[in-house]
């Protein structure tokens, strides 16, 4: 059998079913056959090598039914309820002690990396690479202690926002059709976190921001900009996805951007749909290259946190869309760095090793 091409996966939403879902979450993930996208059997089947974890915390009170929302011609999703810092944080430490013990009990079959090198050895002695991202930064209070304290168990990629407000900014709601130019850009909090983040060398993840804030953290920042999982405006115009301008200052940083398989951010109807081919995740990825360059441009499948196309199926089925790329007429050394390499040098780069 032949090898699956290696994967970097820029962002997954696994740890938060496994939270939310599953009796024994750790025994679920390391010997699989119980639903989701990823755990480690099929991440290895696929391909799937190394990847970030997020930490996502759902909105208080009754959420609206994004999923039904998104299967209509046009939605616009009423944004939901803040989070508090002291819910927040306790959920955060639920989950990042969730992806130590998966860790802990792994065998060494899965390591929790902070620093590309310690992917790089991961990855080629044949194990799986998590990186610890927190997608949000509700947990984050607004004297930073707890970023300080998170950064040093292993934290080095945040998000500062979802698609709701908190005290550092404002996310972008789902809408369509709709620019990302839907409000206000960071806070005052907002800028100190981005310098916080640069001083600590995290990762600082744009998906989900307003276009303001986009472009108030470019101001700031002195790392690559790097969006994990956010689509071509111009092929799907949706709120989360990136406008030629957002992808032309990514390539122009040598950052990244990932593809979303998100169905609602991949088809140009803007609906959560299953029946969706490879030729339009392939569309987004021929724009993303164009607007950004070769350098630039990723994987960020939002796996256990969307619906994916049904051709797709989940981790197990990365080779398929990998054979779709090559038949689309991308190169091996293309395929390369579109599957791996440049989130390994994005990283590289933002954390200094």
């Amino acid at each position: 059998m032949q090898t699956p091409t290696p994967i970097f996966d820029g962002h997954n939403d696994t740890l938060l079913r496994l939270h939310m879902k599953s009796a024994d979450p750790v025994a679920d993930f390391l010997n699989g056959g119980v639903g989701g996208h990823i755990d480690l059997p099929r991440a290895l089947e696929g391909g799937l090598r190394a990847g970030l974890f997020a930490i996502f915390i759902p909105s208080p009170g009754k959420e609206a039914d994004v999923e039904a929302i998104m299967s209509q011609p046009t939605y616009d999703a009423p944004l939901p309820d803040r989070c508090m810092t002291d819910a927040a944080l306790a959920e955060t430490m639920a989950m990042a002690a969730l992806l130590f013990r998966i860790e802990a009990r792994s065998e060494g079959r899965l390591k929790v990396c902070r620093t590309a090198a310690a992917i790089t050895a991961t990855v080629d002695a044949g194990n799986f690479a998590a990186v610890l991202h927190i997608e949000g930064a509700e947990a984050i209070d607004a004297d930073f202690n707890n970023l300080d304290v998170l950064h040093a168990a292993g934290l080095r990629s945040l998000g500062p926002v979802w698609s709701r407000p908190n005290i550092f900014g404002h996310g972008v709601p789902f809408r369509f059709p709709s620019t990302p130019d839907t409000g206000p850009g960071l806070t005052d909090l907002g800028r100190e976190l981005v310098r916080r983040c640069n001083a600590l060398r995290i990762a600082f993840d744009l998906s989900h921001i307003t276009e303001k804030g986009f472009w108030d953290v470019a101001e700031l920042t002195d790392a690559p900009l790097i969006a994990s999982h956010s689509n071509a405006h111009a092929v799907t115009p949706h709120a989360r996805n990136l406008t030629d301008d957002q992808l032309k200052a990514i390539g122009g940083t040598k950052g990244i951007a990932g593809l979303n398989y998100a169905t609602a951010f991949l088809r140009t109807d803007g609906r959560m749909r299953p029946d969706t081919p490879f030729e339009i995740m392939l569309r987004h990825i021929d724009h993303m290259v164009e607007k950004a360059g070769i350098d630039s441009v990723g994987l960020g499948s939002d796996f256990d946190g969307a619906m994916v196309p049904q051709v797709l199926g989940d981790a197990a089925g990365l080779p398929k869309l990998v054979d779709a790329m090559r038949a689309h007429g991308y190169g091996a050394a293309e395929i390369e760095k579109l599957c791996f390499g440049n989130w390994l040098r994005v990283l590289r780069e933002t954390w200094g090793g």
